[in-house]
């Protein structure tokens, strides 16, 4: 079985870590966690070592618990939730985990909404953590 994570760094997205943790082991699951940027210009240099710093973490959480684990920072000019639903099919997911938010109607119209996306397009089953 392979899980795929959508991991932003935010506290539901540690939690959709911790879940994963425990269906991995219960299935005997590899685990890849996903982390999307839009853009990877110089301007957004600091928001990419961010987010490397954030899946070296994630990636710790499996490896204490001797868990097949990747890490993937995605840079490919998609939305996250376009991006995590096109990796899911790339790479043959069985299960995707993302952590949600909770937001107001307006913004989700501004704002969008990458659990929602990628909910509804995603080829396989989506647990949502909060």
């Amino acid at each position: 079985m392979k899980i795929l994570v959508g991991y932003d760094g935010t506290n539901s997205a540690k939690e959709a870590l911790n879940l994963a943790k425990a269906h991995a082991k219960s299935f005997a699951a590899t685990v890849d966690v996903v982390t999307s940027m839009q853009k990877g210009t110089e301007h957004e240099r600091q928001d990419i070592e961010q987010a490397e710093r954030g899946l070296e973490y994630a990636k710790s959480i499996f490896d204490e618990n001797n868990i097949a684990c990747n890490t993937h920072l995605l840079i490919r000019g998609l939305t996250p939730g376009e991006d995590l639903v096109e990796f899911a099919k790339e790479n043959q997911i069985d299960e995707i985990i993302v952590g949600v938010k909770r937001r107001s109607k307006v913004g989700k119209i501004l704002l969008g909404s990458t659990a929602q996306y990628v909910i509804l397009k995603a080829h396989c089953p989506v647990v949502s953590v909060k």
